[in-house]
């Protein structure tokens, strides 16, 4: 018996093709990364403010004048927040995802691995690569799709845009993901100059609406939320304007 007796499961990430298709693109990662990045951005712009209507009575001398609004930085002062929140326009960008993933042959070569031992790890990076080309492209999934009597893919048959990928991180994310740069660092090599080490920079924009992972990890974010309630007590510490 091997291992630690009670060690929990450790589970890996992954980038895993949305959709049938051949060849099929799977990613598993080796190693976790060591840290994710998350950005989302908005942009706040405030209400603009009516123009006075025009008028022939002639105003009143001891009438105050109205005060103009103040600006600061190009951002105007409100008096009430409640209505500022209700009237400004704010737009929330799409969030980003960005880590690296570590690939090393170095433990299938120590155990006499053949495909690490004649590849290295190449069969990885060129799966990666593939998930950043549009599939028309592939020669080999033109020639089984010919032998199947199918040029298309099975449920998706768009070909010209790349694939689209559903980036697994633990159960309570699966987000379908558009990959937008994958910087690529080879800092290994076997004799036959084969990559055994590397690491890849992915920068990932998650897809959302109403799409069924989407909205299973838009749930999970919420039962999290949820969840938090429990530090309610917390807020005792914080000074709460009455």
């Amino acid at each position: 018996m091997t291992g630690v007796p009670g060690k929990p499961r450790i589970l890996h990430g992954a980038f895993v093709e949305y959709g049938l298709s051949l060849p099929p693109l799977l990613v598993v990662f080796q190693y976790n990364p060591l840290q994710l990045t998350r950005n989302r951005e908005l942009v706040f712009a405030p209400p603009a403010q009516p123009t006075p209507r025009a008028t022939r009575a002639r105003p009143n001398p001891a009438a105050p004048a109205p005060r103009p609004l103040r600006d600061f930085h190009g951002r105007k002062e409100f008096d009430d927040l409640n209505e500022l929140r209700k009237q400004q326009l704010v737009t929330v960008q799409e969030q980003t995802i960005g880590f690296d993933v570590r690939l090393d042959a170095t433990d299938k070569l120590n155990d006499g691995d053949g495909l690490a031992g004649q590849l290295g790890i190449a069969p990885q990076l060129s799966t990666l690569e593939l998930m950043v080309q549009p599939k028309g492209e592939g020669v080999l999934a033109g020639l089984v799709g010919d032998l199947l009597g199918q040029r298309q893919d099975f449920i998706h048959p768009r070909r010209a845009n790349p694939p689209l990928i559903l980036f697994i991180f633990g159960r309570k994310r699966v987000l379908p993901v558009n990959i937008n740069s994958l910087h690529i660092t080879e800092t290994e090599f076997s004799a036959d100059l084969n990559p055994v080490r590397a690491t890849v920079a992915v920068s990932l924009t998650v897809i959302e609406g109403n799409n069924a992972p989407f909205l299973a990890s838009h749930l999970m974010t919420e039962a999290m939320s949820m969840l938090n309630l429990a530090n309610i007590g917390d807020a005792a510490n914080v000074v709460i304007p009455g």
